[in-house]
């Protein structure tokens, strides 16, 4: 568990860290914010091309041996970015790095819930998510720091070391797994017809948006509208990581007892926070107690959008798993670009929050749909069966 958590931890540096370094990516590279955002909307692209296509191709190989795999190009992919001599070769490397993100949590997250003990599947799930929370409050902060200090690529050259003590990790201590049941592609894709995985991916790809379209462009944020010190950048995205970590643990235990209720509270009150962020980057102290809120809800929904999505799947556990995280790289993609439009539009840095919270809100709304169908579809269920007593 601990192996696994080490690649949560190595991914949540690598996808966050590029954020909080987009000036000095941008001022390296000759290029404005905006269109060094781009750099973080291809890792998301990675992510959700990779996610599917590695899922359903490599439903027969053995698990150990795909979760080895998808952290050597895991690996590979920062290496490349660390040394990217363009903005076009960097847009290509953060794809390659991005590729084995969304497989390698839904595969860990399936590992998680095989061996965890009755009634504990999302806390266990939890437990390997923790890896990327804890990134938000020591990987992105160190990695951000090395980048201002040493230049951009420091922290790619961190991240590349991470990723090589995590396939060391992995291939020591993660068992074999013999007993876990391995799938079919034809099964996998299954899941591509089910209207519950569907709509549970839209909640994620939907309301996370309004999460990545603030966390995207944080970093000016704090400096321009809060009055930050860049110095305290680092810090805020610890205080972020904090809240992440505070969620993902309370999330996971809410789950358990209450999946659909507990989802609800935690999307609704990312929306909250998220509109309440626009006035509250007018100070540096109350940005960063907001910020805090916005990291704890938007953790606490991510045990619960996984679990639920393992429910309804049926033979197409790995794909769903998977598709999990490209549907919040999705997110990512949408909320980095949506960001950049409300910016570029002259609205300024706290437009982010304002259309970050309406999508949100949003997540919400379609998570409502999805329990209407759920409930349509119980009740016929019902019917069949009382129908055949009779």
């Amino acid at each position: 568990m601990l192996a696994l958590a080490l690649g949560g931890f190595g991914i949540g540096t690598t996808e966050f860290v590029s954020m909080g370094l987009l000036p000095e990516i941008a001022s390296s590279l000759g290029i404005g914010e905006p269109v060094a955002g781009h750099a973080i909307s291809a890792y998301a692209l990675g992510v959700v091309i990779g996610a599917p296509v590695i899922a359903v191709t490599t439903a027969r190989v053995p698990r150990k041996a795909l979760l080895v795999a998808l952290t050597a190009v895991f690996v590979v992919g920062n290496a490349a970015t660390a040394i990217a001599p363009t903005y076009e070769t960097l847009v290509g490397a953060r794809v390659l790095a991005g590729l084995p993100h969304g497989a390698y949590f839904g595969l860990a997250a399936l590992v998680a819930a095989h061996i965890a003990p009755p009634g504990a599947r999302a806390r266990s799930v939890a437990s390997v998510m923790l890896g990327l929370s804890v990134a938000n409050v020591v990987g992105v902060p160190v990695a951000s720091w090395l980048g201002q200090t040493f230049g951009w690529r420091a922290a790619f050259v961190l991240v590349t070391l991470i990723g090589i003590v995590t396939l060391v990790a992995v291939a020591a201590r993660v068992p074999h797994l013999g007993s876990m049941p391995q799938s079919r592609p034809v099964a996998e894709l299954g899941a591509l017809r089910s209207p519950q995985v569907l709509l549970t991916l839209l909640v994620g790809a939907v309301g996370f948006g309004g999460l990545f379209a603030v966390y995207t462009y944080i970093s000016t944020s704090l400096t321009d509208v809060a009055g930050m010190p860049r110095s305290w950048v680092p810090i805020a995205l610890m205080v972020y990581g904090l809240g992440m970590v505070a969620g993902n643990i309370v999330g996971g235990r809410i789950a358990d007892r209450a999946l659909m209720p507990g989802l609800y509270a935690a999307m609704g009150s990312m929306a909250v926070m998220l509109a309440v962020f626009v006035v509250a980057l007018q100070h540096p102290v109350s940005a960063l107690i907001v910020l805090f809120l916005v990291g704890l809800s938007g953790a606490a929904a991510i045990p619960a959008l996984q679990t639920r999505l393992m429910d309804v799947a049926g033979d197409a556990q790995t794909l769903a798993a998977s598709l999990n995280h490209a549907a919040l790289n999705a997110a990512n993609a949408f909320g980095a670009w949506i960001g950049g439009v409300v910016i570029a539009a002259g609205l300024g840095y706290t437009a982010p929050a304002a259309v970050g919270a309406l999508l949100a809100a949003a997540g919400v709304a379609v998570l409502g749909v999805a329990s209407l169908y759920s409930r349509r579809d119980e009740r016929q269920r019902h019917q069949v069966v009382v129908g055949g007593v009779r």
